[in-house]
């Protein structure tokens, strides 16, 4: 039973609701500074952005009342101990990509991203038009957290190779890092898929560890040095079309400060979410034009490979279904993407196909 339901049902949770209503709040008073441990090592390029947009914002709001001390990945705890750093008091709040914990619980890749799922404007509006924010947040209560996005990278790459993939057959065997249920689909294809932090991609690539290795975009990627070991980048992936970032603060500190405070995170959080979309949109086309003039090979995946991206995609999430909360937000999610997929698909769509086929007769 989780906490919530527990609370919900128990002798115990109803004394202690009836108490609260009794007892106003204790709030920690005088300024404070939080811990925040992160899956990013310090400074990389995007993801790092936002870490500081979001410890910029809470302490402007809040005047100086609550100040974050932001942590890379190592700093304190490695990049994917920073759920159980948190959940635990060790540390007391994160900023990551909620997929690192599917084993936690699989319904976390929902608020990154999930194979053939939504694109960022289709997330931001289950996120924040539909009820995408509370199932995270009641995800977020079942390990003591309260949760937020934070960040938001826009559509990633297929990734980097170091030869060409024609056929859905070239997967099988290859050694390629991808986290979340996309890695999982991946697997189904026969690839060796491997799950690494971001400050490790270059060496294992390096190294021969890996054979290729998916990461955010061409502005990421690059300053990450990727085109330097690998000659062939696919720009359009099939597992994370839209993905988000996200900050959880330890659920018991959050309650303890005060609603204004609470405001301060969340607002940040939201401003850090969309301010990182546009400084990944806005560099990622001048980013692939520098890793074109410098001689890397720009490829699709053709229809066949598509089609087996779908398939595994498919087995990978029907499995997880029998899971009451991850079908909740599975089809909470799906309901969404579809309603605003279509209009999006029927209006910018069908407008950016035509604008750009104008504007390139008009340039000839």
């Amino acid at each position: 039973m989780d906490r919530r339901s527990f609370l919900k049902t128990s002798a115990l949770g109803g004394t202690a609701a009836a108490a609260t209503t009794l007892a106003a709040p204790a709030y920690a008073q005088g300024k404070r500074t939080l811990t925040m441990v992160t899956t990013w090592p310090r400074g990389l390029a995007g993801v790092w952005d936002s870490v500081e947009r979001v410890v910029k914002n809470v302490s402007d709001i809040t005047d100086g009342q609550i100040t974050i001390d932001p942590k890379g990945a190592g700093e304190l705890v490695g990049a994917f101990e920073v759920f159980d750093a948190v959940t635990s008091g060790q540390a007391d709040m994160y900023h990551g990509a909620d997929y690192y914990f599917t084993g936690q619980h699989p319904a976390f890749a929902y608020f990154t991203a999930v194979p053939f799922g939504m694109s960022a404007p289709e997330m931001m509006t289950w996120y924040y038009g539909a009820d995408g924010k509370a199932l995270h947040h009641n995800l977020g209560e079942v390990f003591g957290l309260k949760s937020y996005l934070a960040g938001q990278t826009g559509a990633q790459g297929g990734g980097w190779f170091r030869k060409e993939i024609n056929t859905a057959e070239d997967f099988n065997g290859l050694k390629f890092r991808m986290p979340g249920l996309g890695g999982q689909a991946l697997s189904k294809l026969g690839a060796s898929v491997q799950v690494l932090p971001g400050g490790e991609i270059y060496q294992a690539l390096s190294s021969g560890a890996l054979d290729g290795t998916e990461w955010i975009g061409p502005w990421s990627d690059e300053k990450l040095g990727l085109q330097e070991v690998c000659d062939h980048y696919y720009p359009a992936g099939f597992h994370e079309p839209g993905a988000a970032l996200s900050v959880a603060t330890n659920l018991e500190l959050f309650e303890g400060l005060t609603p204004a405070q609470q405001r301060a995170i969340e607002v940040s959080c939201a401003d850090a979410h969309q301010h990182n979309y546009s400084l990944f949109v806005a560099s990622n086309g001048p980013a692939l034009q520098r890793l074109k003039s410098g001689g890397t090979q720009i490829h699709e995946f053709s229809g066949e490979i598509w089609d087996a991206f779908g398939k595994a995609s498919a087995e990978v999430l029907q499995g997880f279904t029998d899971d009451d909360l991850f079908k909740e937000i599975h089809e909470s999610a799906q309901k969404s993407m579809r309603e605003s997929g279509e209009w999006l698909a029927l209006s910018e769509g069908k407008y950016a196909t035509e604008r750009n086929r104008v504007l390139a007769a008009m340039d000839n």
